[in-house]
């Protein structure tokens, strides 16, 4: 087998423009931005402007990693597409530059934007000197290159279609500003042309190129990760598995943006999910993949390792959703995310890892992580502790296949680890006010204690076990004692603690439509409205619901307490209340409730 050879030249940009090139479409689309171009373009003029006439140096902008391509005469260009798109918009940008200025142009440059290649059959062939290939582009480089038009419709058009369109205006806008005379942008170009130089490194075949890519960039220079493993997977495939690659990776992207994800992170949290692996950055993804190629399975099947990624991705999206690896909504996912909010996700590193699990087990299993992280936010615990915390228990986890299996693994790592935070918990929640924690995370709170009792009282039905029904805008966050109103504090008595008005003993859901019409009146008036309330946590603070004997609802205000009058000494009271409350809803430092039923999302499947 004859030895694979490298082709390495310093080429100026007119020697470049006399080849014609490829962007194949499993490559990355155009993501420059104004910055970027207006960067290539400064460090050209100031290279010409600060030397004489006719002296300035040679000046080189990077290297362009280049195969044969799929036809005669044609390179496929593997890197280096940003700045050769660049490079071939602002040859354009000239043309219409000094056609806007009335001045015919250079000779050479029609022929370095587009010209006639003649096959073997002797059949000649018009075509641009750069072809963009992959779908995203549409037929702006096209339009471009005809007749300076980089219009991009607004429905139709692409995020790659804007970039290529916003960079040919850049260098537009850049030749205007800096040029006011014919003259003076036929030396750019001749500059341009003739003394900025790229290296051209040519390889055999696109295994070879992609492996010199991965050499250049192996720092992330101008890529992230993410670009850098598909391109591993692509040098690990054969050339007629590469559309089938491309299109796992599109659908891969593709379901990572509709999650709202960062691709990195969820590279990172993939990784800590399928392997024994517990502290990895987001600029080491790419390192840690390529030396574990035979591990992920990639160095045989490519596919079949994308194929991985697009279910973790497609799991992940749903559980973002609310839903499970099937696809069903489920309640305990919506609590769970309701919780985490926008940017809380380390717990994704448990749902990936048990993502396989049957539908009950895996609800058990969103139930435990969620009072866990509410044990972690209440304390303060730091999120880079538990997180590599998480990842150190997928081992065990991936294991799990029955729920006595599953009663193991949450024995010895999450019910040690939240009762562990018992003491802490029980103090912040004591001293737990107004402003302890983001208002979504109060409301949080209050709809989830709200929810515990409805459930108790009840059932577990379609009006009670959602917790958006809850956290909705038809209910808000109501201040029993309203500390501005002048009647309220009269009422109220004397004020120890001036910070009692925001005491989680003094906070309550209520509708929307009561609080407006209690705003700031004394509880001596609010009370009646309190008795109005639909959600028993509210009631109760004026009446215990007078229902029979031992009732479920009866049960479930049995540790409620009705308030003739609302002082210091009663928040106190009702916030050792809402505190015990939160223990049993959360499973913390005393018995846990709800695996028999006693907090919303607890189905068997």
């Amino acid at each position: 087998m004859p030895e694979q050879t490298i082709h390495s030249a310093d080429i100026g940009v007119a020697g470049v423009f006399q080849s014609f090139y490829v962007v194949p479409d499993y490559q990355r689309e155009y993501v420059w931005q104004t910055e970027q171009v207006e960067q290539l373009l400064g460090d050209i003029y100031e290279e010409q402007s600060d030397a004489p006439a006719g002296q300035a140096p040679e000046y080189f902008i990077g290297s362009v990693v280049v195969c044969p391509g799929a036809e005669d005469g044609v390179l496929d260009l593997i890197d280096g597409q940003q700045r050769m798109t660049t490079l071939f918009l602002t040859l354009c940008a000239i043309r219409d530059r000094l056609k806007e200025l009335d001045a015919p142009a250079p000779g050479s440059l029609g022929p370095q934007i587009a010209a006639t290649a003649t096959d073997e059959t002797g059949q000649d062939t018009f075509r641009y000197r750069l072809d963009l290939q992959y779908a995203d582009s549409g037929d702006v480089l096209i339009r471009i290159a005809e007749s300076g038009d980089a219009t991009v419709d607004a429905k139709r058009g692409t995020r790659s279609m804007e970039n290529i369109a916003n960079a040919y205006q850049t260098v537009r806008s850049f030749l205007r500003r800096e040029f006011d005379e014919a003259h003076e942008v036929k030396a750019f170009y001749g500059y341009l042309t003739n003394k900025v130089k790229l290296i051209r490194i040519e390889t055999e075949d696109v295994a070879k190129a992609l492996k010199i890519f991965e050499t250049i960039n192996d720092r992330g220079v101008g890529l992230d990760s993410m670009d850098l493993l598909k391109n591993l997977l692509f040098m690990k495939s054969d050339r007629d598995s590469f559309e089938a690659l491309k299109d796992r990776w599109k659908r891969l992207q593709d379901t990572i943006h509709r999650a709202g994800e960062k691709p990195l992170r969820f590279l990172r949290y993939f990784v800590f999910s399928r392997y024994e692996v517990d502290k990895l950055r987001e600029d080491q993804i790419y390192g840690w993949f390529s030396k574990n190629a035979a591990l992920c399975g990639f160095d045989d099947a490519p596919i079949g390792f994308a194929d991985e990624l697009l279910t973790a991705a497609e799991a992940y999206g749903r559980f973002l959703e609310g839903r499970n690896a099937a696809g069903v909504e489920r309640p305990s996912l919506e609590s769970l995310n309701t919780l985490a909010g926008s940017a809380s996700r380390q717990h994704m590193i448990l749902l990936l890892a048990g993502r396989e699990l049957p539908e009950g087990l895996f609800d058990r299993l969103v139930r435990e992580v969620e009072s866990l992280i509410f044990a972690y936010a209440i304390t303060r615990e730091h999120t880079r502790t538990f997180e590599r915390r998480f990842a150190q228990w997928t081992k065990k986890l991936r294991a799990v296949r029955t729920g006595a299996e599953l009663d193991a693994f949450l024995a010895g790592t999450v019910e040690p680890d939240r009762q562990a935070l018992a003491a802490r918990f029980r103090d912040a929640m004591g001293r737990m006010t107004y402003g302890s924690l983001q208002k979504y995370r109060l409301k949080y709170l209050l709809a989830k204690l709200t929810q515990d009792v409805e459930v108790r009282a009840y059932g577990e039905t379609e009006g009670t076990k959602w917790l958006k029904k809850y956290m909705g805008k038809e209910y808000e966050i109501e201040h029993i004692f309203p500390t501005g109103a002048a009647e309220a504090k009269e009422e109220f008595g004397p004020i120890s603690d001036p910070a009692v008005g925001q005491r989680l003993g003094n906070l309550t859901l209520i509708e929307k439509s009561i609080n407006a019409s209690i705003s700031n009146k004394p509880f001596s008036k609010k009370r009646n409205a309190y008795k109005q309330s639909q959600l028993l946590l509210t009631r109760s603070i004026a009446e215990r619901p007078n229902v029979g004997v031992n009732t479920k609802i009866d049960q479930a205000v049995a540790d409620l307490k009705a308030y003739e009058e609302w002082n210091e000494q009663t928040i106190e009271h009702r916030q050792r209340v809402l505190t015990r409350l939160a223990q049993e809803v959360w499973g913390v430092g005393t018995a846990d409730r709800r695996d028999s039923g006693a907090v919303a999302g607890q189905e068997a499947g």
